[in-house]
């Protein structure tokens, strides 16, 4: 059997998620009324990047849960699991910020195989390096122990990560994406590579190519130093740009890639061309070229080099860019907001339709 050609040959079909998603929100949306006249009113639809409830005093509470995949798979096979806490952290903060909140606290949900204190601690110690570069307290959390259920590539080490993190907005500042306008510029920030999504695809075509221990020249390092490469965590840089300047929307761009961008479109009923985006680090051309995958593929699935993208009006996006630049976040100006509503990328001339 060949090498998967997409993300859903690879095991991840995107579309039949995105169509579960839409019905759990539908039954999840049933226990609103709860709440409806009520200290806690539900100020958001689900959908966006958190959810968000009133918690009085002009404030509102943002949440979001999330976990890091199958990068865990990563961390069996290269027998390093300091890093990984980081990636868990960064896949709920980032989050977080996109409705405009910033985020305080953090309890972890870690599920082991075994015990093992070799495994627990090194995990915790990522935890806790994410947490405070976000600027967030672990106020507790839950490890269970089932051997029965969870199993990895590495024997007595299998284990899945995830956190739930919550942060506070004032509610005349949540960013539901409707303030969004035709011309709006699109400021990307740079990934630290892969990140923690389209690792199922990466996986099976670098690593039946190379294992997970061959050092690659077009990378500079090996395959799993590579994919082991923690999430960039945005917080700081993004909070401080909400503090200086006009922002209309923001985007983390983790599963689904640049088809995320989707998520703020409803409010605004707008679109998303993306004509000027950077050259896709060697991890992503390297992946492209021995998977024989295609170009929309590719932009669907990873974030080809932008981690997160800051949507504001074209008279502040320089002054962003030189911004972000200045606390060390390597930015570019990588499109624009446009009429129709959908996400478009120019790449090598041609426009290729994403959603």
């Amino acid at each position: 059997m060949g090498l998967p050609r997409s993300y859903r040959e690879a095991g991840v079909d995107v579309d039949r998620i995105a169509e579960i998603h839409r019905r759990i929100a539908g039954i999840a949306k049933r226990t609103f009324k709860a709440r409806e006249d009520r200290w806690g009113k539900v100020l958001m639809e689900i959908g966006h990047y958190a959810g968000l409830i009133d918690i009085g005093g002009g404030k509102a509470l943002a949440m979001h849960v999330d976990g890091v995949g199958t990068k865990v798979l990563i961390a069996q096979m290269m027998g390093r699991y300091d890093t990984i806490g980081i990636d868990c952290v960064a896949m709920c903060v980032n989050d977080v910020i996109c409705v405009g909140a910033e985020p305080v606290a953090l309890v972890d949900y870690l599920v082991v195989e075994e015990p093992r204190e070799d495994l627990v601690e090194p995990i915790m110690e990522g935890l806790v390096r994410g947490a405070e570069e976000a600027g967030v307290a672990i106020v507790g959390g839950e490890t269970a122990v089932m051997k029965d259920v969870v199993k990895g590539v590495r024997d007595g080490y299998g284990f899945d990560l995830a956190a739930m993190c919550i942060g506070v907005v004032d509610r005349g500042s949540v960013l539901y994406g409707d303030r969004i306008g035709i011309g709006d510029y699109i400021v990307g920030l740079a990934s630290n590579g892969i990140h923690s999504n389209g690792l199922t695809l990466a996986r099976k075509i670098l690593i039946d190519r190379y294992g997970i221990d061959r050092y690659v020249d077009e990378i500079g390092c090996s395959i799993g130093e590579e994919l082991l490469k923690p999430t960039k965590i945005y917080v700081k840089p993004v909070l401080e740009v909400l503090r200086r300047y006009e922002v209309h929307g923001l985007a983390h761009i983790t599963g689904g890639a640049f088809g995320k961008l989707m998520r703020l479109a409803r409010m605004a009923i707008t679109g998303f061309y993306l004509d000027s985006m950077p050259e896709p680090p060697s991890i992503f051309k390297l992946i492209q070229k021995l998977g024989g995958i295609s170009d929309r593929e590719m932009y669907r699935t990873f974030n080809m080099g932008v981690g997160f993208c800051i949507i504001a009006p074209k008279s502040e996006a320089e002054d962003i860019l030189d911004f972000c630049e200045k606390k060390g976040y390597r930015a570019w100006i990588i499109g624009r907001v446009c009429e129709e509503n959908t996400v478009k990328v120019k790449i090598n001339g041609e426009d290729v339709k994403l959603v």
